[in-house]
């Protein structure tokens, strides 16, 4: 596996960096932080933020949807709607890994839950087929945490874990207690509101901030209406979806 190191003002500049001189995507990689920046005292003895990214499988030639792309991160996770609970005779190796690495996971964290694995298939061509990893139990809102963060990291660690053990991404999505199938369709439910809002109001409709994932599923479920297109603006925590009416 090709594997370099990058550095820049902040992690998100030194992945920025990295994936340029790879000439990857950031679901070709994984990333590993080495070094936090730091901005010293008065300036001296600042350190850049240090990364290493590990390109697995073939690097994902560019989409030609920028804005949609644009909010795609490493740990991007679509949930379609089609989703099959299956058994554990039918899971592939991606899935087979998954469920014993969170469930690993879960006992060393001293969480009791059950792991059930459902099959998410594509809904187009060019997005791939996911498993959903769905974790249930007493006190879900501990792995959830504030806006589902604390599930984003655990499934950050699931995926670097598994993408280690199978020397290649890992197709999996880790979920509790149904939180982000439910968010997902509240997003999509939105996103049709303000598109019809927009329209009838013929005004740039502004959503609140959201993290990348979030911003996507905007984007994909509005890019197949004629009247209404959709950008993202603004930087870091405070980018968010505008919805402009053609």
């Amino acid at each position: 596996m090709e594997m370099i190191e990058a550095t820049g003002n902040s992690v998100e500049d030194a992945i920025s960096n990295g994936l340029k001189e790879l000439n990857a995507q950031p679901g070709d990689v994984m990333v590993e932080v080495l070094e936090e920046p730091n901005t010293g005292l008065f300036g001296f003895g600042a350190k850049e933020a240090r990364v290493r990214l590990v390109l697995i499988g073939k690097r994902t030639p560019p989409k030609s949807e920028p804005e949609e792309d644009d909010d795609k991160d490493e740990n991007d996770d679509d949930i379609p709607g089609n989703m099959v609970t299956v058994s554990d005779d039918e899971l592939d190796e991606d899935a087979q890994v998954g469920k014993q690495v969170l469930e690993e996971l879960l006992e060393k964290m001293q969480i009791k839950g059950t792991v059930t694995v459902h099959r998410a298939d594509a809904e187009s061509e060019d997005e791939e087929m996911h498993w959903m990893l769905n974790i249930s139990g007493k006190n879900m809102n501990r792995l959830i945490g504030r806006r589902g963060e604390t599930l984003s990291s655990l499934q950050y660690i699931v995926r670097l874990i598994c993408s280690r053990r199978l020397q290649r991404r890992a197709n999996v999505i880790v979920d509790a207690a149904g939180y982000k199938t439910g968010r997902s369709n509240r997003l999509r439910g939105l996103a049709n509101r303000m598109a019809k809002q927009a329209v009838q109001q013929g005004r740039t409709i502004t959503l609140e901030p959201m993290p990348p994932n979030e911003r996507r599923i905007i984007h994909l479920t509005l890019r197949g209406r004629v009247d209404v297109t959709t950008r993202s603006v603004g930087e870091g925590r405070t980018r968010k979806v505008t919805i402009v009416p053609k």
